[in-house]
């Protein structure tokens, strides 16, 4: 069963970073669009960012454009969520999702595959 795990959360002072990490078992990853979602107490899921089956393409929420990056690495079958210059407003549990698909979507019902996701907390 393809299985999705996060891992690089944790808690950070504002301005400071963090790098989220998605791996995969039972499946390799290559084939697949990969999207990060997170969801604060009390809020909807919200897209973050997403990355395309070869890495050539990403896109970002506005809120995070600029601060986030996201990449991947096929032959470790992982992919990342560089996250740098975090506010208070970034801290939620942040979801990695995947999609057989080449292309993204900002849309989690079109992803599948969920991790358990990982938290952010960003406090001083």
């Amino acid at each position: 069963q393809f299985q999705l795990a996060e891992s690089g959360g944790g808690l950070v002072q504002p301005g400071g970073s963090l790098r989220l990490a998605c791996a995969a078992s039972e499946l390799r990853l290559e084939h697949y669009a990969v999207g990060w979602f997170r969801q604060a107490p009390g809020k909807e899921r919200e897209f973050v960012a997403a990355i395309n089956w070869s890495g050539g393409r990403t896109n970002y929420a506005d809120s995070v454009k600029g601060r986030f990056t996201s990449s991947r690495d096929n032959a470790k079958n992982t992919v990342y969520l560089q996250m740098n210059s975090l506010k208070p407003e970034d801290t939620a549990v942040y979801y990695c999702a995947a999609r057989n698909a080449i292309r993204t979507s900002t849309a989690s019902s079109e992803y599948p595959y969920w991790g358990q996701g990982t938290q952010v907390t960003v406090s001083s």
